[in-house]
């Protein structure tokens, strides 16, 4: 029989993905980290995540670990976050965790207890040929491989999603055929480290020096006004400016070293081409030569054509064949071909 690292939750698809494992006859364990915590205490939601997650192990018969890596996701994931934001950027989160904390962590675990698989509940699929590649999920309206684009071939070497294959619906059904009580829990969609989603709040509780007042000049370098912070601006804004004009302006770049935003119209939100680093390949070794792909500049965008340029200093030249809007430092550009995930980096 062979043994499978479940990550839990204590949501439905990581609950329905160890149950349905188990039904397969694997030999199940289940995992759920604790990641964060505030002034040293876990937060009543990772309290009841906990719960669930020891509720359904139990009900289902299966060995359940807890794992308190709070300081590693502080270092990694929460420091990197607020010094994103700090130079001006607008950072995605998950897609570092999922490389760096989540399978890092549940990799060692998975050694450690001597299994051969991982597991998540995660919406995507892997194929093992030469290379192990990672595929969107049957479920394109749930497809999470845009946030494991950075995982490595070791980590996808030993990991399963078994619920890439079904539909979210489908899952729902599988829970309450499993009869667990969490089948109508709702998805979780926050930031989970972030209360609320208020992520303004978060970063001004946590960092006396974000929030400096400066400038907002127009893209000719004209003063309009004020800004309270960096961190409360994205490239793409309209709401919150606090200017009139006669036309509606918008948040075409920030810049850190001088403390400014600066606005435009909407036109002037849209560019072409843009340059990515820390670029991270599934498909590929590495890239030596131009190739045209599907690109996502964000998890919810449409993929549009566009044409990957190696260059110098590790760096790549996305250039799309239309114009897209609000290309966002910080944020990850994925590339796709069908239903492949090729590869991407993070925005500069």
């Amino acid at each position: 029989m062979e043994k499978v690292i479940v990550a839990m939750s204590g949501g439905v698809d990581s609950s329905v993905a160890a149950t349905y494992l188990k039904d397969q006859g694997y030999e199940v364990i289940g995992l759920t980290f604790i990641m964060f915590s505030e002034n040293g205490k876990m937060n009543e939601k990772d309290k009841k995540a906990i719960e669930d997650a020891e509720k359904v192990a139990k009900q289902i018969g299966i060995k359940h670990y807890t794992e308190n890596i709070t300081e590693e996701f502080q270092n990694e994931i929460i420091n990197d976050f607020i010094n994103q934001y700090k130079f001006a950027r607008t950072p995605n989160p998950c897609v570092i965790c999922n490389r760096k904390i989540k399978f890092n962590y549940l990799l060692k675990k998975t050694k450690e207890l001597d299994a051969k698989y991982m597991a998540t509940g995660h919406y995507a699929r892997i194929e093992r040929n030469n290379r192990v590649l990672l595929k969107k999920a049957l479920d394109q309206n749930k497809d999470q491989s845009y946030m494991l684009y950075r995982m490595s071939q070791e980590q996808l070497e030993y990991t399963l999603f078994p619920m890439g294959k079904f539909k979210k619906a489908k899952i729902r059904e599988m829970a309450k055929k499993y009869k667990l009580d969490i089948h109508n829990k709702p998805d979780s969609q926050d930031i989970c480290f972030i209360k609320d989603g208020d992520y303004i709040e978060f970063l001004e509780n946590q960092r006396e020096d974000i929030g400096k007042p400066g400038p907002i000049i127009d893209i000719d370098g004209n003063k309009l006004g004020e800004h309270q912070g960096l961190h409360k601006y994205t490239i793409g804004q309209r709401r919150g400016l606090g200017i009139s004009k006669s036309y509606p302006l918008y948040v075409v770049d920030l810049d850190s070293e001088n403390n400014t935003v600066i606005v435009g119209k909407n036109e002037n939100v849209f560019n072409n081409s843009f340059y990515i680093e820390n670029s991270n390949w599934v498909y590929y070794n590495d890239l030596d030569k131009p190739i045209v792909v599907n690109c996502k500049i964000r998890y919810n965008s449409p993929e549009k054509l566009a044409t990957v340029y190696p260059e110098k200093n590790d760096l790549l030249k996305i250039v799309f064949k239309d114009k897209q809007r609000a290309i966002t430092p910080g944020q990850s550009s994925v590339f796709y071909k069908d239903d492949y995930v090729l590869g991407g980096g993070i925005i500069k």
